[in-house]
């Protein structure tokens, strides 16, 4: 599948980002271009999601490939990958299959376990949102607020609005898909999968994604990886502190 992307930057080692359930490459716009003042930037909407086709197949595994039929396509020999939630298992998939093509691993809050079913509200939110029935955003923004109280989890949703020609409102994403496959996508990463290179585990101090406790399990697939914490941030981390963010990513790409 061909991924719809963005490019920032010249030379240096390439790093591909993925971006987390239910976002797109829109979400990484402000850390693509600080990072890009050192090397190439590319960030990737993943299938089902953003500007990237749509398909009925939804696994970590066909994710992975369409990465790496990516990096065929630019030519890129070797890359670093950072991945966000979903996005870091997608990371995780494509190292493990494919090491020969990847140099080094980041993984934003995203952990190799079994995880729970996190976003069960925010996804019957969508499933009983009236898309086809809104007349604007601000009627999107009042309809949604009835079930998701936060109002930064509700603006970064209805990034997926997307407004019909004919008029109307239409999902970007491939909800249908999405919410047929979602439990596939909390199962732990297979005991078969490694990769014997460098990796970071960056947990935000704030989310239960990654405990210091799971570094056992994750040196059993990623034997070199180490855990980094951001203080004072959340599952959102990049979103919430990108200087520090932004510094460890740095500091781990150069060591």
């Amino acid at each position: 599948m061909k991924l719809a992307f963005k490019k920032y930057g010249t030379g240096g080692t390439p790093i591909l980002i993925l971006h987390g359930l239910l976002g797109s490459l829109e979400n990484w716009h402000t850390i693509a271009q600080e990072l890009s003042d050192w090397c190439t930037v590319f960030t990737l909407d993943l299938r089902n999601h953003g500007r990237s086709p749509h398909a009925d197949v939804f696994t970590y595994e066909a994710m992975a490939s369409d990465v790496l039929e990516f990096l065929d396509d630019q030519n890129i020999t070797s890359a670093i990958l950072l991945g966000h939630s979903m996005g870091g298992k997608v990371a995780m998939w494509t190292a493990g299959k494919h090491p020969e093509r990847i140099k080094k691993l980041i993984s934003a809050d995203m952990g190799v376990k079994r995880y729970l079913d996190e976003h069960d509200k925010i996804l019957d939110a969508l499933r009983r949102f009236p898309v086809n029935k809104i007349a604007s955003r601000k009627e999107a923004d009042v309809l949604m607020a009835q079930k998701i109280s936060d109002f930064a989890v509700r603006q970064f949703l209805l990034k997926n609005l997307i407004r019909k020609p004919k008029g109307g409102f239409a999902w970007r994403i491939n909800l249908p898909v999405i919410l047929k496959n979602y439990k596939k996508l909390l199962l732990p990463l297979p005991e078969s999968l490694r990769f014997e290179k460098p990796a970071l585990f960056l947990r935000g101090e704030r989310s239960a994604y990654i405990q210091i406790e799971d570094l056992q399990e994750i040196q059993r697939h990623f034997p070199l990886a180490e855990i980094r914490t951001i203080p004072n941030a959340g599952h959102w981390l990049h979103a919430e502190a990108p200087a520090e963010f932004i510094r460890i990513v740095k500091d781990f790409v150069f060591k």
